[in-house]
């Protein structure tokens, strides 16, 4: 199993560190993709060492001009070799750069190129989490069916307690690992009788205990 991990810039960047250990303790091959500002935080190096892979930094390579060509595209190979997507921290910018699709960095332009189940941390102050623009973007990703793994409550960086915490990181590998599990289907092949409507059950031969069962529910279980 493959996942390419997206590291935001927030300081709970160095947090990811832990969680590409997590994830690669479930059986996960890592790949990790840096943001600029992430960089800021923690360096390339440390998950290079975790992981034993490279660490992809930028959207194109000055090396050779050669290097620069396949670097233009490599965003598509990076998405359709990996399985899940994960971005922890996943910042208040990078909520509304994915949520409006803004792709000016490697991370969102492979958010794009993407085709396979996300899971996004957020991690942020408080009143960034709570801000409308931010509540709002989470809601668009939560529809186009991304996971949503936390923020906690706790002490922030910034001294403040409250919610923004990035959760953690074995919840979130606990969490990437869940979400490509297929969905159990016991009652498959499977037939049923159900009966909706109001029951009656005899006291003597004169008197009955009932209900006043619409038959609604059972008319759903059935189509269920």
């Amino acid at each position: 199993m493959n996942a390419v991990l997206g590291v935001g810039g927030g300081i709970a960047a160095y947090r990811s560190a832990e969680l590409a250990r997590a994830l690669m303790e479930r059986g996960w091959r890592v790949s990790v993709v840096m943001t600029q500002a992430a960089q800021a935080f923690i360096t390339p190096l440390t998950f290079a060492s975790l992981t034993g892979r490279k660490v992809i930094t930028g959207l194109f390579s000055a090396a050779t001009p050669e290097a620069t060509l396949a670097s233009a595209i490599e965003h598509i190979a990076v998405a359709r070799e990996n399985d899940v997507l994960v971005v922890a921290p996943a910042t208040a910018d990078l909520l509304a750069k994915m949520a409006h699709g803004i792709a000016d960095d490697f991370l969102t332009t492979l958010y794009l190129a993407f085709t396979g189940p996300m899971v996004l941390a957020p991690a942020m102050n408080s009143a960034m989490w709570e801000h409308a623009a931010t509540r709002e973007n989470v809601e668009t990703l939560r529809r186009r069916g991304h996971l949503i793994v936390g923020p906690g409550d706790g002490l922030l960086a910034c001294g403040e307690i409250g919610p923004g915490r990035m959760a953690e990181p074995p919840a979130i590998a606990d969490a990437v690992t869940t979400v490509l599990q297929p969905a159990r289907r016991d009652l498959q092949g499977e037939s049923f009788l159900v009966t909706a409507g109001p029951t009656q059950e005899p006291l003597d031969p004169v008197r009955y205990i009932s209900n006043r069962s619409s038959g609604r529910m059972g008319y759903a279980m059935a189509e269920a």
